[in-house]
C-alpha cells in the first residue's frame, strides 16, 4: 500500500512531475513581483484606508493577488478574463455552434472558444480600469491626471490584466491545476501574513471567545468544503457481454460517478465578478450631472449597502450559476450517446433517451444540493459581518472557501499526474 510519504518522494524524484510543480512556483514568483509594482500619483495611505473600509473593493483586491492595495498593474487581476469567460458560457446557451465548438469539436474547438474569450476580455479590461481609475481619482487617491496620464494608466492596468491572463494560461498548459484559480489562490495566500500580524497587534482579550467561535466556525467549513466536494452519487453501469469467436468480452459492471458539486469554486468567482460591477457602476455613475444617472446611482450604491440584500442577490446568483455551468460542462444527452455506443446501460432503464432523462433527473437532485451548500456558505460570512461588525470576515469566509477548493483540486490534478507515472 502507497503511503503519502512515497506519493511526496515520488513528486520530487519524478522529473516530469518536479518540471511543472517548479514551472507554476516560478509563475506564481513573477506574478507576486509584478503584483508590487506601482502606477505613479497614488497616496498609498488614503488607498489602505479606502479599500479596508470597502468590502466590494477587498474582493477585488483578492482577485487582482494584492495587486489593488498597492495600485499596481496587476490591479485588475484576472476580473476581466473571469467575466468575458462568463459571457462567453452564456452564449452557448443561446448559440448552437458555440456550444457545439466548446463541447464536441474537441481541442481545436475549445482553442477557437478560448480565443475568443481572450478578444473579450480587452475591453471589458478598459471598461474596469477606467472605472476603477475613475473611482480612485475622486476619493483623491490618485491625483488628476491629464488625458495623456488617463490614457498611460489605463493603457498599462490593461496590458497588466491580459499579461496575467496569459500567466495564467501558461500555467494550466505546463503546470498542474487551473492557472486562473492559483493565480487568485496565491493572491489569496500571499495577504496571511498580513492578517495574521494585524490581529496580533489588534488583540483584545475580551474578544477571546468571538476568535474562538470563528476558528471553530473556519474548521466547520473547511470540513464541509471537502465532504461536499469529495461527495457523489454513482450510478451503475453494466457493460453487455458479446461474442467474438471463442471470446466472450464484456458483461462487467462499473458505476458512472456524479459529483455533488460538479462546478467547484467556480459559481462563487462567477457571482463575485457579477457583483462587483454595481459598485463600480455606482461611483462613476455619481459624478453625473444628470438627475436620471444619478438617481441610478443612488439606487445601484443603496443596493451594495445594504448587505441582507446583497446577500440575496449573491445566494441566487451562486445558486444559478452552479447549476448553468453544470449544465455547460456535463451533458446528459452525450452520456447516454457514448453509453450506447460502448454496448453499455443502466440497469432497468431502457437506452437511449430513457437514459438521458434518468441521469438529468439524478444530476437535478445533487446539483441542487450543491448549489444551496455553495450558496448558504457564500452568503454566511457576509451575514456574520452584517451581525459582528468585522468587516475583513466577509471577504475571509470567501477566501477560506476558494482556498480549500484550489487545493483539493490541486491534490488530485498531482495524484493523476503519479498515476500516469505509475502505469
Amino acid at each position: 500500500m502507497e503511503t503519502v510519504l512515497d506519493k511526496i518522494k515520488m513528486i520530487f524524484t519524478d522529473k516530469a512531475i518536479r518540471s511543472r510543480i517548479l514551472f507554476v512556483l516560478g509563475a506564481l514568483i513573477v506574478f507576486r513581483l509584478l503584483a508590487i509594482i506601482p502606477i505613479p500619483g497614488i497616496d498609498s495611505a488614503k488607498l489602505e484606508t479606502f479599500i479596508n473600509n470597502n468590502q466590494f473593493l477587498g474582493v477585488l483586491n483578492m482577485f487582482s493577488g494584492g495587486g489593488l492595495s498597492h495600485l499596481s498593474i496587476l490591479m485588475l487581476g484576472v476580473g476581466p478574463y473571469i467575466t468575458s469567460s462568463i459571457i462567453m458560457q452564456l452564449l452557448t446557451i443561446m448559440s448552437p455552434k458555440l456550444k457545439a465548438m466548446y463541447q464536441e469539436d474537441g481541442e481545436i474547438g475549445r482553442k477557437k472558444f478560448n480565443n475568443y474569450s481572450r478578444i473579450i476580455t480587452v475591453p471589458l479590461a478598459i471598461i474596469q480600469g477606467l472605472g476603477l481609475i475613475i473611482l480612485l481619482k475622486r476619493q483623491g487617491i490618485v491625483g488628476n491626471l491629464s488625458l495623456f496620464n488617463m490614457v498611460s494608466s489605463l493603457s498599462v492596468v490593461v496590458a497588466g490584466s491580459m499579461l496575467l491572463m496569459w500567466i495564467g494560461e501558461l500555467i494550466s498548459e505546463f503546470g498542474i491545476g487551473n492557472g486562473v484559480s492559483l493565480i487568485i489562490f496565491a493572491g489569496i495566500v500571499a495577504n496571511i501574513p498580513t492578517e495574521v500580524s494585524q490581529f496580533i497587534f489588534t488583540y483584545n482579550t475580551a474578544s477571546l471567545p468571538l476568535y474562538i467561535l470563528f476558528l471553530a466556525i473556519g474548521f466547520l467549513i473547511v470540513a464541509a468544503v471537502v465532504i461536499v466536494t469529495e461527495a457523489e452519487r454513482p450510478i451503475p453501469v453494466t457493460y453487455a457481454k458479446q461474442v467474438r469467436g471463442d471470446h466472450v468480452a464484456g458483461g462487467t459492471q462499473t458505476y458512472l460517478p456524479l459529483r455533488v458539486n460538479q462546478a467547484g469554486v467556480i459559481p462563487i468567482i462567477f457571482a463575485l465578478s457579477i457583483l462587483l460591477f454595481p459598485q463600480l457602476a455606482g461611483n462613476f455613475l455619481a459624478g453625473m450631472s444628470n438627475h436620471a444617472l444619478q438617481s441610478i446611482s443612488h439606487g445601484l450604491l443603496w443596493f451594495v449597502a445594504n448587505t441582507w440584500l446583497y446577500s440575496l442577490a449573491y445566494f441566487i446568483f451562486v445558486f444559478l450559476f452552479t447549476y448553468f455551468y453544470t449544465a455547460v460542462t456535463f451533458d446528459p444527452e452525450q452520456i447516454s450517446t457514448n453509453l450506447q455506443k460502448n454496448g453499455a446501460f443502466i440497469p432497468g432503464i431502457r437506452p437511449g433517451p430513457a437514459t438521458k432523462e434518468y441521469i438529468l433527473k439524478i444530476l437535478n437532485r445533487i446539483t441542487m444540493m450543491g448549489a444551496v451548500f455553495l450558496g448558504l456558505i457564500a452568503v454566511f460570512p457576509l451575514l456574520m459581518r452584517s451581525i459582528t461588525g468585522i468587516t475583513s470576515f466577509a471577504i475571509g469566509g470567501t477566501a477560506l472557501l476558494i482556498v480549500v477548493s484550489v487545493v483539493l483540486d490541486l491534490i488530485k490534478k498531482v495524484e493523476a499526474q503519479l498515476s500516469m507515472r505509475e502505469y
